[in-house]
């Protein structure tokens, strides 16, 4: 699995002109899944994703993570970021995982992470044509791939 983590005032996604999650105060978290991608996987990234220390403390030092803000969290799935732009200038997506795969992968990360965050966690809808929106705080984005845990 691949997360690309943006710490954000506030995030939203719009499927179809209509708002389907919106959050203030949190994380936005794109998500790419492979074949290759277990459980393990699954568990791994949600507790590094929740426990990150990438928000502000009383002295302005990043030392707080979304559970320590009583932070939300919107998770987008997102199968590009496993684009490979090696040969020409159309990026393939052979390494994405299919729906049939994905799919369930991605339902049980967003249920682990309800699981580890201690509440609801948004989503956007699997496969659909989203628009989403965010105000990234600092910047801060990180990247995290559970293949390259360096």
């Amino acid at each position: 699995m691949k997360a690309v983590i943006q710490r954000v005032t506030k995030a939203g996604v719009t499927i179809d002109n209509k708002v389907v999650a919106s959050i203030s105060d949190g994380l936005l978290v794109l998500l790419g899944i492979i074949d290759e991608d277990t459980q393990e996987d699954i568990e791994w990234l949600s507790n590094k994703i929740v426990n990150l220390r990438i928000f502000g403390d009383e002295n302005g030092v990043m030392n707080k993570s979304v559970l320590d803000i009583d932070g939300n969290i919107i998770v987008v799935s997102q199968l590009t970021l496993h684009a490979s732009t090696k040969k020409g200038n159309r990026p393939s997506y052979i390494k994405a995982a299919k729906p049939e795969v994905a799919i369930p992968l991605y339902e049980a990360f967003v249920e682990k992470f309800q699981q580890d965050l201690g509440k609801t966690v948004r989503t956007g809808e699997f496969g659909a044509d989203m628009k989403v929106e965010l105000l990234n705080d600092g910047p801060v984005t990180i990247i995290i791939d559970t293949k390259n845990k360096d």
